[in-house]
């Protein structure tokens, strides 16, 4: 049985993303890693996937037939990533009914590599106390920089946090939008690695906008961001659409890199909340009650 680096179980039972499967070259080797292991994947002409330990003799571009490989590892082909993991994982990855709606752009906005742990990345995504210093006349602007009152639930039956009657200011909330207004948000962390966002469409008001971050951890202070759109935009050209997510993120970047420590702290006394922290203080309970080690440091006992 081959040993692992992580041993952290409840993390090596996760469904991790590896590579967004529109970037993916048909029939040739790609080689990342997760949880410290080197892994390698490719695809065939039928949309299938295959994932396994990378060999010396499958070497990364290297044309291959992914039905004749054994000894793979688990894969799962879901909002356009590949995915698999190193433990048991569950049946099925956490739903996004969103996604299977026609009228959605359906894109990886880009892969980003960040120095820093998946659960410190997970709380800078829920943290709109940022928006107006880091994302200045984008997602915020002074002097509107109250966060307001909002509500969390870590629900039991699904697994996930919740924050919802989130609300806030945006100059410029979308490529679709054409100016600033109050713009409601719904954050879901369905997965210790991954959040999804939910906020008000510019085009129809009674639907939402979703924006997701799937973390891939390298390993414990280092991630591949792969950031997921879902969104109603019926006038812009993809590459508009990603490059204004991309510019969000790569105001984010420097921030996370410069977080310390780069682990996420568990106990709740180790860094000072303030009321607009409700999320974070929930993740960080949430993770302590799965008994989540990798990435973070535990609270002592």
């Amino acid at each position: 049985m081959t040993q692992t680096r992580c041993k952290d179980q409840v993390i090596l039972d996760l469904w991790h993303p590896l590579a967004p499967l529109a970037e993916m070259p048909v029939g040739v080797v790609v080689d990342t890693i997760l949880l410290e292991e080197r892994l390698s994947l490719a695809t065939d002409s039928d949309g299938n996937a295959a994932v396994w330990r990378s060999r010396p003799a499958l070497a990364a571009d290297a044309p291959v037939d992914i039905s004749k490989l054994d000894g793979t590892l688990p894969v799962k082909l879901a909002y356009g990533y590949v995915w698999t993991s190193l433990g048991n994982p569950p049946a099925e990855i956490f739903p996004i009914p969103e996604y299977a709606e026609a009228d959605r752009r359906k894109l990886n906005a880009a892969t980003f590599g960040v120095n820093v742990s998946a659960p410190r990345a997970i709380e800078n995504f829920l943290d709109m106390g940022h928006f107006p210093y880091v994302h200045t006349d984008i997602l915020g602007a002074e002097p509107h920089t109250e966060v307001k009152e909002y509500d969390v639930e870590i629900s039991v039956d699904r697994d996930e946090i919740l924050a919802t009657r989130c609300r806030f200011f945006q100059p410029m909330a979308s490529t679709a939008s054409d100016g600033g207004a109050d713009v409601d948000y719904i954050y879901r962390v369905p997965h210790p690695y991954c959040s999804v966002l939910y906020k008000s469409s510019p085009l129809d008001e009674s639907r939402l906008d979703v924006i997701a971050v799937f973390l891939q951890p390298i390993d414990e202070e280092h991630i591949r961001a792969h950031m997921m759109l879902c969104v109603l935009d019926e006038d812009n050209e993809d590459k508009v659409i990603k490059r204004f997510q991309q510019t969000i993120f790569g105001q984010d970047k420097p921030i996370l890199e410069n977080q310390f420590p780069k682990r996420l702290p568990l106990d709740p006394r180790a860094e000072t909340p303030i009321r607009a922290d409700k999320s974070a203080i929930a993740y960080r309970r949430w993770l302590s009650q799965k008994g989540v080690t990798y990435g973070v440091i535990p609270a002592a006992t």
